[in-house]
């Protein structure tokens, strides 16, 4: 047995009840904030209703069955957020390309537009 250090002993592992699961988040702050200001295609006010059953469940005691509104009420509500988040954005970025190549063809159309005759004809003289 090797001592030629001093050993700290540990005191054993206190054995009690399990920690408790933490209750699920209902996400429901994030689903008045969509319903209200980013309402794309009513997935805000789909994510709302399932945020207030997660909640009513979480309360009730049943957490299993408010894990499984919560999920919902998240995927709602990031759908939500992506789609009045993205949707504008892609359309602002398909219009300004629209502008861009409208002003190109637009350029190349005047240099077909003010062609300019020389001043001598052949068929004066």
């Amino acid at each position: 047995m090797d001592t030629s250090y001093p050993r700290e002993e540990r005191p054993p592992p206190k054995r009690g009840p399990p920690p408790a699961v933490p209750a699920p988040r209902d996400h429901l702050v994030w689903a008045i904030f969509n319903t209200l200001y980013m309402n794309f295609c009513c997935l805000g006010f789909v994510a709302l209703a399932f945020a207030v059953k997660a909640r009513d469940r979480k309360v009730s005691g049943d957490v299993e069955a408010a894990r499984h509104f919560s999920s919902k009420a998240r995927c709602y509500n990031a759908l939500a957020t992506a789609g009045s988040v993205v949707l504008p954005l892609l359309l602002g970025a398909l219009i300004v390309t629209g502008v861009i190549h409208l002003s190109k063809l637009a350029q190349e159309s005047v240099g077909f537009f003010t062609y300019q005759f020389s001043g001598t004809d052949d068929e004066d003289q």
